[in-house]
């Protein structure tokens, strides 16, 4: 199966590998938004394997594939609710930075540098594959994300975050985080690879997979702070998807 793989997107996270577990680093807003992500995560695996989160290892017996790991700050995660982890990065620098990470944290995750298309053409398959954005960063979203369907098990469960394309997307993403703030270096997302709400759910419907929920991830500049919402969806914003078949 080709690879679907920018080289060009990735050669931008190599350069930052480094920094993954610096909270005030080229990361930040990564780490200020992985507390929604998580719970958004967690809460669709646990509706729908029939997990109890108050238990001590919720899912234990679940096989989760990360795709687009980085450093692991949600390999980790997955990893301490008991699931068999696979976190797998097309940026080499990456994975010895999880993987040391996940030493010192007495975690065993099994971190590859390899692709989605890599993984699914060994036949590999997963109850969940987290997706975070990823998809706004590959040459070809459509083969990308019949990959992932081709990864996950009937009745698997795929959870999918990106950025909205509109005129505030581009305010708070590119503006806002690259320019003004500097929470990343310039050029690390490309405004037109951006995918709106409508074209991820058909891309994601044309690669076999069924949308079941939307939601947005808003930024509160007051309180510094970012919360989930049922209608905002107008920049960062995360799916969930099930293969029917």
């Amino acid at each position: 199966m080709q690879s679907t793989v920018d080289d060009a997107e990735v050669a931008k996270f190599e350069a930052m590998a480094a920094e993954w577990w610096d909270v005030e680093g080229k990361f930040k807003p990564l780490h200020m938004m992985n507390p929604v992500r998580l719970d958004y995560i967690t809460s669709q695996i646990a509706a729908e394997f029939d997990r109890d989160l108050t238990t001590d290892r919720p899912f234990a017996g679940l096989r989760i594939l990360d795709i687009g790991c980085g450093g692991g700050l949600l390999s980790e995660p997955m990893a301490r609710l008991g699931a068999d982890v696979v976190g797998a990065d097309a940026a080499e620098r990456n994975i010895p930075v999880a993987r040391i990470h996940a030493e010192q944290s007495d975690l065993t995750i099994d971190y590859r540098h390899t692709t989605a298309e890599a993984v699914a053409g060994a036949g590999e398959q997963f109850d969940a594959v987290l997706n975070m954005e990823v998809v706004e960063h590959v040459a070809d979203p459509l083969a990308y994300l019949t990959a992932c369907h081709d990864l996950l098990k009937p009745g698997g469960l795929m959870i999918c975050s990106t950025i909205n394309r509109n005129a505030k997307s581009f305010a708070v993403a590119i503006l806002g985080a690259e320019w003004v703030m500097r929470w990343l270096p310039k050029g690390t997302h490309d405004w037109s690879k951006f995918i709106t709400p409508d074209e991820l759910y058909d891309l994601l419907s044309r690669a076999g997979l069924e949308p079941v929920d939307k939601r947005g991830f808003v930024f509160n500049p007051v309180s510094w702070s970012w919360r989930m919402s049922d209608r905002d969806l107008s920049v960062n914003y995360v799916t969930a998807s099930l293969r029917s078949h």
